[in-house]
């Protein structure tokens, strides 16, 4: 089988087990490591360094002078992993065979950005790990692989950012070894779905929580934005409140209320009016006392 020659483009936890999974294979060969512009990653630095592969830092990989520097480490793939710059139609003409990226999401659904903090919130009950090829659109080439995993109720955003980590770097080896050995059987996205469904980029304020919701809305919100996320956070008294995890009330009953409000001190926490029913709400950080009647803004 013919040696895969890769320029890497990575950065970030989700690039480190791939790099270890790739670099054990002899079949293949990275070329070059090409980290996000604005990179706090030393880990795949020190991977360079330990393998002696080249280390390239463009600020723009479609630039002239770096297009001329790809070209001349005769690639055959460009592999992206947790990349954040478009590949613009000049640099994907540079390897014979194109380039492929590795995403968090079960495409065409959740393209984008922040899939797994998306995924919590919609409720969904699996989440997707896709390796497709790249093309002059947004997460919208042609499927490689693609394998689903469970997401159950005791699951929360550091759950499946630790599954993910793992999951990523398995897919993606296994359709390097499909690219590798030509087996690929691509699916075009307009295939299973004709539009798709994108997600935007997550921001400051959007941590805020909106207590005029479900507690299942609730419950989504605040699992999907946990530690290591930014918390979920609310203010009681004009005082900043974090909250890091919630427990849905099993047999609740839904009635008329103030939502926001503490109704009840529990052993763990405080069980908190929703616009259906309550919930109990766990791991809070405030530097204010907390009293049952108040409410949650």
């Amino acid at each position: 089988m013919k040696k895969l020659r890769i320029g890497y483009f990575a950065d970030g936890p989700w690039s480190h087990e791939a790099f270890n999974k790739i670099i054990q294979d002899t079949s293949f060969e990275i070329a070059f490591i090409v980290p996000r512009s604005d990179t706090q990653d030393t880990t795949l630095l020190e991977f360079a360094k330990k393998f002696a592969i080249d280390y390239l830092h463009p600020e723009k990989i479609n630039s002239a002078e770096f297009l001329q520097k790809a070209q001349s480490y005769n690639c055959d793939l460009f592999v992206s992993m947790s990349f954040n710059q478009i590949f613009k139609a000049e640099l994907l003409k540079l390897t014979p065979l194109g380039a492929i990226n590795c995403h968090a999401g079960k495409l065409p659904f959740y393209r984008g950005r922040n899939i797994l903090n998306w995924a919590l919130i919609n409720d969904e009950k699996e989440f997707g790990i896709t390796v497709h090829f790249i093309d002059e659109g947004i997460d919208t080439g042609d499927i490689i692989l693609q394998r689903a995993y469970p997401i159950s109720d005791s699951d929360n955003y550091n759950s499946l950012l630790l599954v993910a980590y793992a999951a990523c770097a398995s897919v993606l080896y296994d359709a390097l070894k499909l690219v590798q050995s030509n087996t690929v059987h691509a699916i075009k996205q307009t295939d299973i779905h004709p539009v798709g469904l994108y997600c935007g980029r997550r921001g400051a304020g959007d941590e805020r929580i909106n207590w005029n919701q479900t507690s299942r809305e609730l419950f989504n919100f605040i699992r999907a934005i946990c530690s290591p996320g930014p918390r979920a956070s609310t203010t009681l008294n004009g005082i900043e409140v974090t909250i890091n995890s919630s427990r849905m009330v099993d047999n609740a009953p839904i009635y008329k209320g103030k939502p926001g409000q503490i109704l009840l001190k529990t052993d763990q926490g405080y069980l908190v009016k929703s616009s259906d029913s309550f919930l109990e709400i766990l791991e809070l950080e405030s530097t204010t006392k907390i009293k049952i009647g108040e409410v949650f803004q």
